[in-house]
């Protein structure tokens, strides 16, 4: 299959299922995919992001040695929204390596203050969060601080989002390792 043409033929959730599933959990063709999301023309890089992150959802492990490359590249300024959008879901089927968990932190942190940023990306930025949270619990009163203060000035997905994430810091820490699977946005 040549990647970059199947992803330029059709937009659609079906295509972009089936592109995933090609990928699976190989490694090389997931390489394929990561080259042209960071190094592609703008629409390939824009349709190759959702991809990304369904591939992330399916096999978190394969995101795992591009995880430094994908940070980097949501952390760009004049991205298109789905570029941000599905990498940041992406982050949130991951555990964070320790190493980058401080950068992940204040991006995270940096996304929840930004008045212009969209809902989803927010939405992700927090459930990303209470993860890292949940492996550095020194983390929560800075997080659910962060939180509490967009709530006057947020929207509806905002509010739903945040008062989850209040209540699931609120709560006692569970053990770390155990993988978690609710409360996402698909």
């Amino acid at each position: 299959m040549n990647l970059e043409q199947e992803i330029l033929k059709e937009h659609s959730k079906r295509k972009t299922q089936k592109i995933a599933c090609w990928i699976g959990a190989d490694p090389g063709r997931f390489s394929l995919l990561m080259k042209l999301f960071l190094h592609g023309e703008p629409v390939v890089v824009q349709r190759g992001a959702w991809i990304v992150s369904q591939c992330a959802e399916r096999y978190p492990s394969l995101i795992l040695p591009w995880l430094k490359k994908l940070i980097a590249r949501i952390e760009e300024k004049n991205l298109h929204n789905a570029v941000q959008r599905n990498g940041f879901r992406a982050l949130q089927f991951v555990d964070i390596p320790r190493s980058l968990q401080g950068k992940v932190f204040d991006l995270c942190l940096n996304t929840l203050r930004a008045v212009e940023n969209p809902v989803a990306v927010k939405v992700y930025a927090m459930y990303i969060l209470k993860e890292l949270v949940r492996q550095e619990p020194d983390l929560k009163q800075e997080v659910l601080l962060t939180v509490q203060e967009m709530l006057p000035y947020s929207t509806g997905g905002i509010l739903a989002a945040a008062k989850k994430i209040i209540v699931a810091l609120s709560e006692k820490p569970k053990a770390v390792g155990k993988k978690r699977h609710n409360n996402r946005l698909t």
